[in-house]
């Protein structure tokens, strides 16, 4: 009963009718509806597939007032998405969990505050189902928009500037992970232990420069400031040098900075790990760092499931609240340290 390409396309009525069901069994069976029997579903499905149906989108949803879209919104500009991997593992935990789900995944980013502007309508116009927000900085108004607009919403990363209660978040451990790689330093003899921290006003940043601090005790502290880009660390690493030449450790809050530092250290004839040991954080560049780095592993791909296990949950209704889901972290010892 297969049609001809030339023919008329098929309507719902002649897919109720090949199945032997009414239209209304059929419509339940597209939108996904529990209420239909396991035999009649597989008549409609196997009718659907005969006839070559396809539903009309723009009218389910219409009727539904789902689009099966979630949002993938990045607060950065191209040159940190493309040149740190951490964005390309978090992105591909996003789209293999997305693929068992049904659901498109809309990825854009937002650099600017006419982007935001431009952003607010988008996702609060009924065009995504949900909405996942990466790399978010304190001053980003997007979180509390969508909360207040109903559309569920979930952080990759710990909010700042707001109440963690009032979202839903995935994160790493991130102040335990630092702490692990500079007790490691401590333990290891490193006595003039610097870090090169990651922005202020996000997260991360923080938490990886709390940990860093609880783990020194009653050593001094000595702390550079970047932008989690390579050129960053770079930066930062002639700094601290330049401020105490005999530091003899240092904690670098991702591996991105890590290979700015190394580069650093390498122009100034230090040799790495004898004269300066060096840890970094996630995982994600020890394959491009020379010596090959120690660093704190952090599980970035299954982040990104977690994210979308997360708001599938609260699309469909099956979690009301708020919730935050961190994952552990684990000191990987290599040949920097």
């Amino acid at each position: 009963m297969r049609r001809a390409k030339a023919e008329a396309r098929p309507t719902l009525e002649e897919v109720a009718a090949l199945a032997g069901v009414g239209r209304g069994t059929v419509s339940r069976v597209i939108n996904g509806s529990p209420r239909v029997s396991a035999q009649a579903r597989q008549a409609v499905q196997a009718a659907i597939e005969e006839l070559g149906y396809v539903p009309n989108r723009a009218a389910r949803t219409l009727v539904t007032r789902r689009t099966d879209t979630v949002a993938l919104v990045l607060s950065e500009d191209e040159e940190r998405l493309f040149a740190e991997p951490y964005f390309a593992d978090i992105i591909r935990g996003i789209s293999s969990a997305l693929n068992d789900t049904g659901l498109q995944l809309m990825f854009t980013l937002a650099r600017s505050a006419r982007d935001h502007d431009r952003l607010k309508q988008y996702l609060t116009g009924h065009h995504v189902d949900g909405v996942m927000l990466i790399s978010l900085h304190e001053a980003d108004p997007l979180p509390v928009l969508l909360e207040r607009h109903g559309v569920p919403t979930v952080l990759g990363g710990r909010p700042v500037g707001q109440d963690p209660g009032e979202v839903s978040y995935v994160d790493a451990d991130n102040e335990g992970g630092a702490y692990q790689a500079v007790a490691y330093l401590v333990g290891r003899g490193r006595r003039r232990i610097a870090t090169i921290a990651g922005p202020q006003d996000m997260g991360v940043g923080i938490d990886r420069l709390a940990g860093y601090r609880r783990a020194l005790g009653d050593l001094p502290e000595l702390v550079a400031y970047a932008d989690f880009s390579e050129e960053g660390g770079h930066r930062a690493m002639r700094e601290l040098l330049d401020r105490d030449p005999g530091l003899d450790a240092v904690f670098v809050a991702s591996d991105n900075m890590a290979l700015g530092a190394l580069r650093a250290l390498r122009a100034a004839g230090r040799h790495v790990p004898d004269d300066v040991a060096v840890v970094g954080f996630e995982d994600s560049a020890a394959g491009r760092a020379e010596p090959p780095l120690t660093t704190v592993h952090q599980p970035t791909e299954r982040m990104g499931r977690e994210m979308v296990q997360l708001l599938v949950a609260r699309m469909r209704g099956e979690r009301t609240g708020h919730a935050a889901v961190i994952v552990d972290t684990r000191l990987v010892v290599r040949e920097s340290a």
